[in-house]
């Protein structure tokens, strides 16, 4: 008889979040690798062996209690990555960071995407034997590289031009995800073309809110704001561009770069030290705008150098494979259970 999975997520209830886009993965990849083992529910009310929550809904708070399972939950983000995203009176602020840090400290297992983290938890005080490293992944099925004609057909539609070397934000429209920078390099390199995909999926407690929301309003002639993109659409704005520059301040493991890496496109990243366990020396790396600009403008001018980065960046396809994380998964969860 199956053991049973009950993952808790509203993860999904609103596009563009990359903590959305990996429950769905993860999802996905336990159904597939690990389904002869286990049952996977959604959302279930009923008792289950295992409890996997997946976001921090006050509502999961309430049903994560041991008699409804092995308690398992997601570490997508920390206290201090907050900070730059969403923007509350310092007293809620603090409430909720503690609130965050109360639904951890409840789980038997905490899963963390990137190992960095996992020191950090234990300075808040998580137990490390309780913590386990199993990183990001993402389907080849559901990113992958279209052909020309598929390719303009998308860039019609967005009004992005053909001629034009373009580079890719990713996310959430935020301070934390340096969409300024992005602003500044843009308008330092009018010869190349910027496209952000993704909104403000906080609304008005976004961090920066007013700023950026009059920067999106009116964006430099050479960016383009897409607004909130549906997951199945991503493929093809990964297809339209030349590069991928993440300019963020703070991450854990962006779904954005496995994503992009899937579909086979060089990547331009601020050199924070959270990358490295996880994405090596791959990705091209900077500190200021001045080099995020050179390094894109070589990109786009040198091919030997485009296309050196780009074999670089196939390792990280390659390494994170979904057969590999789908058996992390099976084994994590069997393990648990004795």
């Amino acid at each position: 008889m199956k053991k049973v999975i009950n993952m808790l997520s509203k993860a999904d209830s609103v596009d563009g979040q990359g903590v959305g886009s990996a429950y769905l993965e993860q999802v996905a990849l336990v159904k597939d690798y690990a389904g002869d083992v286990f049952e996977v529910r959604i959302n279930s009310h009923k008792k289950a062996d295992i409890i996997h929550v997946h976001s921090v809904n006050p509502s999961f708070y309430l049903r994560f209690k041991k008699k409804n399972g092995v308690r398992v939950m997601y570490c997508h983000f920390l206290p201090e990555t907050l900070e730059g995203s969403i923007k509350l009176p310092k007293l809620f602020f603090n409430i909720f960071c503690k609130y965050v840090m109360s639904f951890y400290k409840k789980a038997d297992y905490l899963v963390v995407v990137n190992p960095i983290f996992t020191e950090k938890l234990i300075k808040l005080g998580v137990k490390e034997d309780r913590i386990k490293y199993i990183p990001n992944f993402v389907s080849e099925k559901e990113f992958y590289q279209l052909d020309t004609a598929t390719i303009n057909k998308a860039k019609d539609f967005y009004n992005i031009p053909k001629d034009k070397f373009i580079v890719l934000g990713c996310g959430q429209i935020q301070t934390r995800k340096g969409v300024k920078d992005f602003i500044e390099v843009a308008n330092n390199n009018p010869d190349l073309f910027f496209v952000w995909a993704g909104g403000f999926s906080f609304g008005q407690i976004t961090d920066g809110y007013s700023e950026l929301k009059k920067i999106v309003e009116n964006p430099p002639k050479n960016v383009l704001f897409t607004g909130m993109i549906k997951r199945e659409k991503m493929n093809e704005i990964y297809n339209m561009v030349d590069a991928l520059f993440v300019p963020s301040y703070n991450e854990l493991f962006p779904m954005t770069i496995l994503e992009a890496a899937s579909v086979g496109k060089p990547m331009v990243l601020r050199d924070l030290e959270l990358y490295k366990p996880i994405l090596w020396d791959k990705p091209l790396y900077a500190k200021d705008n001045e080099t995020f600009g050179n390094l894109l403008t070589r990109l786009k001018e040198d091919k030997n150098f485009y296309n050196d980065t780009l074999n670089k960046i196939n390792y990280i396809k390659e390494y994170y494979s979904r057969q590999s994380i789908g058996k992390m998964w099976k084994d994590f969860y069997l393990s648990i259970l004795k």
